[in-house]
């Protein structure tokens, strides 16, 4: 008989074991689940290039001073970030232009908010001697009148003609502003980015680009732009008077009027604070 019990509370323990076991984890995963903190709140920004580096050093500052955010900043051009909050896929688009028409129709519920002012900068190579361009020029330069350097007082060396692709707002700005909206030249280097543009004058002697202000440092050279009243450095102090031809507002877009985490980013940016941050990264309070 005790044998027959002996191997009847084996069984027990076989068939029992398991389901003990199993609950075990079961409730251990509650209680972690339970442990685990909420997931940050997330705002998605995308778009401009130009603009990239304002919402990156703000976004910093902001999730600094609100902890438990996470603002997620990517580029792509002023087009992809129309569309990406057009479409509901971010919650800020960055545009260093305004919205085009065909733009307004898809997206009719768009809103506009003027992030910075920038100027767009002729720059060269360092090795290059000319000291600065009309807007004549320039236009001439990127149309194709101009082929090589000494046309224009410089070095016996061929123009390398660098600019954005058609996803950037600073091109469309560009094509309206200074082309007047005449074709770019077919032997034109069309580059993704800001970045990628003085990263080409910057190698290439014979380069020349235009990039937003905040692009600016030692490794291309910067030049004065004379639109009929003389040659005007792209300075930050010109682009606040007025006095320096190529400058634009930069943009943010937002569906409707924004709301929450978006609101008080954008609210950041146009404080003291996020101004502050946009100046010091070279560009234009807004």
């Amino acid at each position: 008989m005790t044998g027959k019990l002996s191997v009847w509370y084996e069984r027990v323990l076989i068939v029992a074991l398991p389901i003990v076991l199993v609950a075990a984890i079961l409730c251990a995963g509650c209680t972690g689940e339970n442990r685990t903190p909420a997931h940050a709140e997330t705002l998605l920004v995308s778009g401009s290039t130009t603009v990239l580096p304002v919402a990156q050093l703000t976004a910093e500052a902001f999730m600094a001073k609100k902890p438990g955010t996470d603002v997620q900043v990517s580029g792509g051009g002023s087009s992809v970030g129309i569309q990406a909050v057009g479409s509901g896929t971010a919650d800020i688009g960055m545009a260093s232009r305004d919205l085009k028409d065909s733009e307004k129709e898809a997206y009719p519920d768009l809103v506009k908010h003027v992030v910075a002012l920038d100027g767009i900068v002729i720059i060269v190579n360092p090795e290059n001697s000319l000291e600065g361009l009309t807007l004549d020029e320039v236009r001439g330069i990127y149309n194709g009148t101009y082929r090589n350097w000494n046309d224009l007082g410089g070095p016996d060396l061929e123009i390398v003609v660098t600019g954005r692709d058609s996803a950037s707002g600073t091109r469309e700005f560009f094509h309206e502003a200074v082309m007047k909206k005449e074709d770019f030249v077919e032997t034109q280097l069309e580059k993704n980015s800001n970045g990628a543009v003085k990263q080409t004058v910057a190698q290439t002697p014979g380069a020349i680009g235009y990039v937003g202000l905040g692009y600016i440092d030692a490794s291309v050279k910067a030049l004065p732009i004379d639109a009929g009243s003389g040659p005007v450095e792209p300075t930050i102090e010109n682009i606040e008077d007025g006095t320096y031809p190529i400058a634009r507002e930069l943009f943010m877009f937002t569906r409707g009027e924004p709301t929450g985490l978006a609101a008080e980013y954008l609210s950041f940016i146009s404080s003291p604070e996020g101004q502050q941050i946009i100046r010091d990264e070279g560009f234009v309070p807004a």
